[in-house]
């Protein structure tokens, strides 16, 4: 072999060494995506004593109009406690949540309605949750969503119906009069 045969293997040589390196040095200095927690749902988490509150999130169709409370409720601990939920403008709801088991807000059994939302559909507000069983109270913000999406019109509260854009449906005396022209 050549000077210049040598040459050309050092550099390659050289070149795939710096390539390796760095693909292999990325991992080092970045942050792993799979050891950070994280809400992938619409809803947030949430701790709060003995209680997980996960994929929280309330359904309305206003600000001042009733919002259904929706997720799930674990409760760690050997007693039965009862999650409380203050809203917006005195709203108040109470969940039982029995002793190391969970409670699911999305059944009809379950329901956990607030007087007033307290926001439109989009944003988040303020939420004071609390537990009986240790006393321990926190605010979080929790997302307001709308009936706008399929999966979540069942769940709003009775009475409520999804405002949408566009034109609006016909009452049945405007048809019967259109139809006599």
């Amino acid at each position: 072999m050549n000077r210049a045969q040598s040459a050309k293997l050092a550099l390659a040589a050289g070149a795939l060494a710096l390539g390796l390196a760095t693909m292999t040095g990325c991992g080092y200095i970045n942050p792993q995506q799979t050891s950070h927690q994280y809400s992938s749902s619409d809803g947030i988490r949430a701790d709060l004593g003995p209680l997980q509150l996960r994929n929280m999130l309330i359904v309305s169709d206003g600000e001042d109009k009733p919002g259904r409370l929706l997720g799930a409720v674990y409760n760690s601990s050997s007693k039965d406690v009862k999650l409380t939920v203050n809203g917006a403008k005195g709203s108040r709801t109470q969940v039982p949540v029995k002793a190391n088991s969970y409670t699911l807000l999305n059944d009809s059994t379950d329901e956990a309605i607030l007087s007033t939302s307290g926001g439109i559909a989009g944003s988040l507000v303020d939420v004071k949750v609390s537990e009986d069983g240790t006393d321990v109270s926190k605010t979080v913000r929790v997302p307001v969503l709308d009936g706008t999406l399929a999966e979540y019109k069942e769940y709003l509260p009775a009475g409520s119906e999804p405002t949408t854009s566009g034109s609006p449906t016909p009452s049945p005396s405007a048809t019967a009069t259109g139809a006599a022209h």
